[in-house]
């Protein structure tokens, strides 16, 4: 039976080196400075006790923190309050707040050659057969100058649809469980509702209840869908 062979000299430094730089460690004992220790999943120590998604949760409901878009085209088909949108952009961390956007006249060019491209290639070319017109929801705060109406203006010359302003009005500024009055019944059996931005979608869902009362097909767009 043939003997081992002995150690290799640069083995014995290399182990020895490792040896050293070893000693230089120390274990975690623990601290608070280090963090609190868990076990399967449940914290041990302060942390047991302490809500640690306090701060994310405050965050959450900071309403000083305004919501962004930065004009990324991702158009998508979404549930809100009980019927289907379809939108163009979605509300995202980077980007313009919405009151920028709504500030500046020249995102109403923006928003009209976008969506009327959009719905050009969605419902085709018989847009102008006389079978289709579009409208807004009832405006609440900006009655001169809205957003919204002045983008389907646009719309409507793009795409040779009519366009029918304050088809409903609304007599409070509230937005969940606002009840809609018609002011002008479009003649036409199917109406592109437009929203500039949406979020929980109450305001869609109250034009849908009002105009279905009169037998019309509605097809709602906004520009961007205020949710992540």
């Amino acid at each position: 039976m043939s003997k081992p062979d002995p150690p290799d000299k640069n083995t014995g430094s290399l182990l020895a080196d490792v040896t050293s730089i070893l000693a230089d460690f120390e274990l975690a004992d623990g601290s608070p400075a280090l963090g609190d220790l868990s076990l399967d999943g449940h914290a041990i120590g302060p942390a047991a006790c302490k809500d640690i998604f306090a701060v994310r949760e405050r965050k959450a409901w900071d309403k000083s923190t305004e919501a962004r878009c930065n004009f990324d085209f991702r158009p998508r088909i979404s549930p809100r309050a009980g019927l289907w949108f379809l939108s163009l952009w979605q509300k995202s961390i980077m980007g313009r707040t919405l009151t920028e956007i709504k500030s500046d006249p020249a995102e109403i060019p923006h928003f009209a050659e976008a969506v009327s491209d959009f719905l050009f290639k969605y419902l085709g070319p018989a847009l102008p057969s006389g079978h289709w017109c579009i409208c807004t929801s009832p405006k609440r705060r900006h009655k001169e100058r809205n957003f919204a109406s002045l983008i389907c203006e646009q719309i409507s010359e793009k795409l040779q649809i009519p366009f029918y302003e304050d088809v409903a009005f609304c007599q409070s500024r509230q937005r969940i469980n606002a009840v809609f009055t018609l002011n002008v019944l479009p003649a036409e059996p199917n109406i592109i509702v437009f929203d500039d931005f949406v979020t929980t979608g109450s305001t869609l869902k109250g034009m849908h209840e009002l105009l279905l009362k009169h037998g019309k097909n509605t097809l709602f767009v906004a520009g961007i869908n205020n949710k992540l």
